[in-house]
Parts: structure tokens; sequence; C-alpha cells
């Protein structure tokens, strides 16, 4: 499906931030970062209302996370991996679905990934699917 600008009730980070809620007994190891999987809304902003399977679909296909938590060597790669580079917590990442560890934590869906898998950074989780 192209990209499509979506109808948000609420902005997304901080629709997903809340339903995550405390996070605090996660923790990560060496060099994994925990994303939230962006799920898109079921309706775009010009009104088309996504079917049921293109919504499931996000589920396992999803492009997009959401930064929450991080392990005590993440994007710390000697050499040049993240030369220059300054990740944040809540910043959107890119990576491919299949590189990642699918869980649930707190019932919202999220994957665990090696730093080194993760491919980009957006300002807009819809820019990208």
């Amino acid at each position: 499906m192209p990209h499509m600008p979506m109808l948000h009730e609420k902005d997304p980070k901080l629709s997903l931030l809340e339903e995550l809620g405390d996070i605090s007994n996660v923790e990560l190891f060496h060099n994994q970062v925990l994303l939230a999987t962006y799920l898109r809304p079921t309706k775009t902003k010009s009104g088309l209302i996504l079917t049921d399977s293109h919504v499931d679909e996000d589920r396992y296909q999803s492009k997009v996370g959401l930064l929450v938590k991080r392990g005590p060597l993440a994007f710390e790669q000697d050499g040049n991996w993240f030369s220059g580079m300054e990740f944040n917590d809540h910043d959107w990442l890119i990576f491919r679905p299949s590189d990642g560890w699918s869980i649930t934590v707190n019932n919202v869906l999220c994957r665990i990934f090696d730093d080194v898998n993760i491919k980009g950074r957006v300002d807009n989780p819809d820019a990208v699917y």
C-alpha cells in the first residue's frame, strides 16, 4: 500500500508510551534495543478506512518502531558503524521485521533487535511502510 497520511486522534508516540506504561522491570543485554511496534490507525486523513487485513498485516510487517529501551552497549560499537550518530529514547526507527524478535511487553507488540539491525530513523512513522 502506498504512503497515505493517517488520521491520528492522539500523537502515536504518546499513545504507544501510554499503552506501554512502566517498563522499568525490562532489562536488555549487550547491544540490544526494544522497539514498540507502530500499528497504523484504521482511517486515513482523507477518510479511507483500512480493511482488517491491512491493519492485521502491520502486526507482522510494520517496519517502524519507537525506541523504548536499550542495552548498555547499544549504539556504542567500536569503529565507524554509529560514528557521529546519536540515538534518543522515543526516536522512530526503521527496521526489517524479520531481523527482530517479536514479543509483547505489557500487552504492547514490540520487537527486540541487535542495534546493527536498525536501518534508519524517521520523524513520522507514517512516512514508511
